[in-house]
């Protein structure tokens, strides 16, 4: 994901891990990117979400369903024993860390390389009848503990989002928000 590109979704009918690196490599690299601890909350859940993308390239449909059923087991499992829910149709993208562990709601349309979010993280819709209008994190975002990211705004690459803020517009490439609602406390290079 090397450049944001908003309106293609992931509608679950297809494998969307990163290209240009197998399954295993994928695992590997996350295990090492989340510390390199078979217990590390983030690393389970990011295993699972890699692992419900995995399986939609198996074929037919009907040797996909044990591994289907076995995702879903996994996933709910991932939300009631980590707190965190990261569903399989958000795409996500290589070296993403899942900083400690708790109280996240990871429901947007993709997230870029070299993410890192700490607890209490929650990506989303803003209103109800706007199911699809989700956010898209670029590549390199830093997110604070308790930050909030809703509707379909588009956090550019290299920003960081401070504790508890909650993001309602756009944030431009390199900028740190912060606040309710979220302003710019600082402008990245490109913007100064």
């Amino acid at each position: 994901m090397n450049q944001i590109d908003r309106g293609k979704s992931h509608d679950g009918s297809r494998n969307m891990n990163p290209g240009g690196i197998g399954f295993w490599a994928l695992i590997a690299e996350d295990f090492r990117t989340n510390g390199g601890n078979f217990g590390t909350q983030g690393f389970w859940v990011l295993f699972w979400h890699r692992f419900g993308n995995w399986r939609m390239s198996v074929r037919p449909r009907l040797l996909r369903a044990p591994l289907t059923v076995l995702y879903l087991v996994m996933a709910k499992l991932g939300e009631m024993l980590c707190g965190i829910s990261l569903p399989y149709t958000v795409i996500v993208g290589r070296r993403v860390v899942l900083e400690h562990f708790g109280g996240m709601i990871l429901i947007a349309d993709r997230i870029g390389d070299d993410v890192i979010l700490r607890q209490n993280t929650t990506f989303g819709i803003a209103r109800a009848n706007e199911l699809q209008s989700r956010p898209t994190i670029g590549n390199r975002v830093d997110v604070g503990v308790g930050a909030v990211v809703v509707g379909a705004v588009t956090v550019g690459d290299d920003a960081v989002i401070g504790a508890n803020a909650v993001v309602i517009r756009d944030v431009p490439p390199g900028a740190v928000v912060g606040g309710v609602p979220a302003r710019i406390l600082k402008n990245g290079p490109a913007n100064e």
